[in-house]
């Protein structure tokens, strides 16, 4: 029985927010495990690249075939359906800095504060480099609705930094949340920049970090410049780690997004993410018994209602200014 495209619609949003508020809860866990973030990094490469890669050569050797020469251009030995300078970019930020940096950050820092400064964040990082390479302009409202989210990263990010001079490292895994946050938002706005395909671009950062993570990542452990831990990890944790880290997180997480904004929109789908940052503190406090301090929640709801506020404000101007062109060619 197929489904409706309203059911797939509510079904990829479902699916996205449970991955996105798991991968907060999980990669804190597996902070307290047997893993380093270097280990986890390349199990959520292999397991995407696992599903990707076949899947990203199978589509460019059919677009091979029925276009000829006339296909558009695609890199890494046919790995990356896109050319090798935008492979490259997305890779870097999307494929490999955000995953090292979120990472590293869970050593430092409990999930609450990525709950605010991750998902939370992600909105101001995009609109002011939107705004710096796209010329998008950041009309009063957005500007309050980021106002707001800076204030709760503020709550959030200023008592990691006073319990910094006790002797306190979670600020450490604050500017970690924040770096990693900036790294996905700049791969955003390439990949609008670049006009690509959601998919295929998951396909070719995928392809981009396999051929260049993987290969460093076993020279330097090979010759003892980093700590690999996957000798003492158990298989069930590396397992686990691949099939979600990369199966989940990567692979379903981005088809999933792909399918909500294609049913919902760009704007009702990112009042659906809002949900994350509270759903995934909620976890957090439930699962690995953080504690919620009153910064915390007054961050969440500042974070959580600029987020709204600048998402329904855009709504409005837009729906204003369709329906004063829809009367200007009335006339």
């Amino acid at each position: 029985m197929r489904l409706s495209p309203r059911a797939m619609g509510f079904l990829a949003a479902v699916v996205t927010v449970t991955i996105w508020t798991g991968f907060i809860v999980i990669a804190r866990a597996s902070a307290q495990r047997t893993l380093t973030p270097l280990d986890i990094t390349l199990l959520r490469i292999a397991g995407a690249s696992l599903v990707l890669l076949p899947w990203g050569w199978w589509m460019v050797r059919r677009r091979v075939q029925a276009l000829g020469t006339s296909a558009p251009p695609s890199s890494l030995a046919g790995l990356s359906p896109l050319p090798l300078r935008t492979t490259a970019l997305l890779g870097l930020f999307g494929g490999l800095l955000y995953a090292l940096l979120a990472y590293a950050g869970f050593f430092h820092a409990p999930a609450t504060h990525a709950s605010v400064l991750m998902p939370g964040s992600l909105p101001l990082w995009t609109a002011l480099l939107a705004a710096w390479l796209l010329r998008d302009h950041i009309t009063p409202q957005r500007a309050a609705g980021l106002a707001l989210i800076v204030a709760g990263d503020l709550l959030v990010g200023g008592r990691s930094l006073l319990a910094a001079f006790s002797g306190g490292d979670a600020w450490k895994g604050d500017l970690l949340f924040m770096l990693a946050a900036s790294c996905w938002a700049t791969y955003s706005v390439l990949a609008r920049r670049h006009a690509v395909d959601a998919v295929q671009a998951t396909m070719a950062i995928t392809a981009f970090a396999c051929l260049v993570y993987v290969p460093a990542y076993a020279l330097l452990a090979g010759l003892g410049a980093v700590t690999s831990h996957l000798a003492q990890a158990p298989w069930s944790e590396i397992a686990f780690q691949m099939l979600f880290q990369g199966g989940g997180s990567v692979v379903v997480s981005g088809i999933a997004f792909t399918r909500m904004i294609q049913h919902f929109g760009p704007v009702r789908s990112t009042m659906i993410t809002a949900l994350v940052p509270g759903l995934s503190a909620i976890g957090a406090v439930l699962f690995l018994d953080e504690p919620m301090h009153w910064n915390l929640i007054a961050g969440l709801l500042l974070v959580t209602a600029g987020i709204l506020v600048g998402v329904l404000r855009s709504s409005q101007a837009n729906t204003a200014t369709a329906a004063a062109a829809t009367r200007r060619a009335a006339h």
